[in-house]
């Protein structure tokens, strides 16, 4: 029989322990998820935070996917946001995150790409990037801080054959599915409402106001033919006419109660819009998309809502005429 020696018994312990420190390492570095590597653009958004944190979790429904990398520079001067970067740069690293110094950078460590800097003027310039590399992204509300970047957008993504999509986390609220999918039969009318807060770069709706928008058109759909825009000291209020006679409207909130819903008519019964759930429901669409390449949303329903904003602000510069969707570029 053979002799044992010191390292024929510290040999398996060795080894298994080893393994130990590999697999713990492997679930604490989502590098390791070769496929499913997901890098960020812009840290200027508490969804950057959001959605890493989230993914970190590991919950099955995330499929594996992590956050590996960001690039942090989001908006270049919109203060509110610049003001941001250190602090959700510092709270994106401490959960494994690596920071990189250009989106070239980025796109040789990941697989797919979250779009999210807070300013949709600098969303086309970084979009561009990712498409010439081939890789699925997606682009954070609003989508674009134009009608014309977000065509612009739509003819790249198309040009280099690269799935992307861009949605507010409220399209994905509480009930908002059922009834996009036939639990009130046709949808007749709804009123939405959500916080509406300015920014002077973007058009008004796009900075705020997009996410009660953006439940306006999941539930009545595309087909908006012209908005009128009444505007009060602590509410505004957008009448919404469709081309087949439904009226829809979203109700922004300046001053006072902030929060999200509404109300969907329909021809099986009236049901309530949210509340709102978190950011998660987003995200699984979002990894579905990656997974798959098809987008939850149609770009003509994106545009639609881009020209509806784009509309609404010439309503307002007309004092409150109607404006049809043709006239704001649709």
């Amino acid at each position: 029989m053979k002799k044992l020696t010191r390292r024929d018994f510290f040999a398996p312990a060795f080894a298994a322990s080893l393994s130990l420190s590999l697999a713990n390492r492997a679930q604490a570095n989502p590098q390791v998820l070769l496929g499913k590597r997901i890098g960020m653009i812009g840290l200027d958004t508490s969804h950057s935070v959001a959605f890493t944190k989230s993914l970190l979790k590991g919950d099955a429904v995330f499929k594996g996917y992590k956050v590996v990398a960001a690039y942090p520079q989001g908006s270049l001067d919109i203060i509110s946001s610049t003001e941001r970067i250190p602090g959700y740069t510092e709270e994106v690293k401490k959960m494994g995150v690596e920071i990189v110094n250009s989106i070239a950078d980025l796109l040789e460590k990941v697989d797919v790409i979250l779009l999210e800097t807070n300013d949709g003027r600098r969303h086309l310039e970084q979009a561009l990037q990712v498409f010439k590399s081939g890789k699925r992204i997606f682009i954070d509300k609003p989508i674009a801080a134009s009608l014309k970047d977000a065509k612009e957008i739509f003819n790249a993504a198309e040009k280099y054959n690269v799935p992307v999509f861009s949605s507010s986390s409220l399209r994905f609220a509480k009930g908002m599915s059922e009834i996009k999918n036939g639990s009130l039969g046709k949808v007749q009318g709804a009123d939405t409402y959500s916080p509406m807060k300015f920014e002077k770069t973007h058009p008004d709706l796009y900075w705020y106001g997009i996410h009660g928008v953006e439940m306006l058109f999941t539930v009545m759909g595309t087909g908006c033919e012209s908005v009128q825009r009444i505007i009060g000291a602590d509410q505004e209020v957008c009448i919404a006419k469709w081309k087949d006679g439904r009226i829809g409207t979203f109700r922004g909130i300046k001053n006072g109660k902030q929060d999200y819903g509404g109300t969907a008519f329909g021809e099986k019964g009236i049901s309530t819009l949210g509340p709102y759930n978190g950011y998660d429901p987003l995200l699984i669409e979002i990894i579905n998309f990656f997974e798959t390449g098809i987008s939850p949303v149609d770009k003509n329903e994106t545009l639609e809502i881009c020209a509806f904003i784009e509309a609404a602000d010439l309503s307002k510069k007309r004092n409150g005429q109607v404006v049809s969707l043709k006239k704001a570029g649709l």
